[in-house]
């Protein structure tokens, strides 16, 4: 038995920037990524290769998290576009209709939620699959138990595929991320830092206090190795700090035990309900959740 934990967020800005045609629904709103979310969702029913029985989604509702109040800079749902913040409420909705249970996050991320149900589940389950492309999640990517999958590239990525993807392991990816910076994330970086760099001296010495403050003591030659030695120190700081917030929580208060995430089709009340709002663009369900 797999457990799949999708990342509702990206999905939903994947369908909104998709070349999928544009939707309205019945009052004229924009729903053309919430069908795209739906779409992608039931997808994942479907593909063989998953054998998806237990599944949840986690989103982001909104942006803003306990990382804010740790540092200003971090991200925010400012410049988000208007079409995108009407369907947050609406996507998880839809998904609800479709029997999926979902994880809407307030104080923590949804990323959050995937780390804390990948940690909680991984030994009661055969794989854990994290269904989002995103670097961040490396970090709980354990062996070929708990895994990425990246399906715009139709890869699955384990430990030796995030050593290939990152150059270091999934527990420096915080380390790597508080380095090179993480621009959608509003993670600025160490001036200097790239990714190849930091990967560098992460897969030798795997964390940013275990760096030698000399170069000179440095096992891997880098260019411009004093100037980066004396700017990491300058920044050591700030570098610990976009750790902390490049970290995944794995103590989200999930209210769910493994069972409730086994999915048995569509909610007939819900799903009628939504398929109003939706109108004649709703998707056909697999199946139907029994009544009885």
């Amino acid at each position: 038995m797999r457990l799949h934990v999708v990342d509702g967020t990206f999905e939903l800005y994947r369908a909104h920037f998709s070349r999928r045609p544009e939707r309205v629904a019945v009052d004229g709103s924009d729903v053309k990524a919430t069908l795209g979310v739906m779409d992608s969702l039931l997808a994942l029913f479907s593909d063989p290769r998953e054998h998806a029985t237990h599944i949840a989604v986690a989103f982001d509702n909104p942006i803003e998290s306990f990382r804010n109040d740790l540092f200003d800079g971090y991200k925010t749902g400012e410049g988000m576009e208007p079409a995108l913040v009407a369907q947050m409420d609406l996507v998880e909705e839809a998904v609800e209709a479709l029997g999926i249970v979902v994880w809407s996050m307030d104080r923590f991320e949804a990323d959050d939620a995937l780390a804390t149900a990948a940690n909680r589940w991984r030994e009661a389950v055969t794989q854990v699959r994290v269904m989002t492309p995103d670097k961040d999640l490396g970090q709980c990517v354990t062996g070929s138990k708990i895994v990425q999958v990246d399906r715009i590239r139709n890869r699955v990525i384990n430990e030796d595929g995030v050593r290939e993807r990152n150059g270091c392991g999934p527990t420096s990816i915080p380390d790597w991320l508080a380095l090179v910076g993480d621009s959608a994330d509003g993670i600025p970086g160490v001036p200097g830092f790239g990714a190849k760099t930091a990967a560098k001296l992460l897969s030798v010495y795997g964390s940013i206090e275990a760096i030698p403050p000399n170069c000179d003591d440095w096992a891997v030659p880098i260019r411009g190795a004093p100037r980066l030695a004396t700017t990491l120190q300058e920044h050591l700081d700030e570098a610990r700090l976009y750790r902390v917030l490049a970290t995944l929580a794995t103590n989200v208060p999930l209210e769910e035990n493994l069972d409730d995430l086994r999915w048995q089709g569509a909610d007939p009340s819900l799903y009628q309900s939504i398929s109003e709002r939706l109108g004649t663009w709703a998707p056909e369900p697999l199946r139907w959740r029994s009544t009885q």
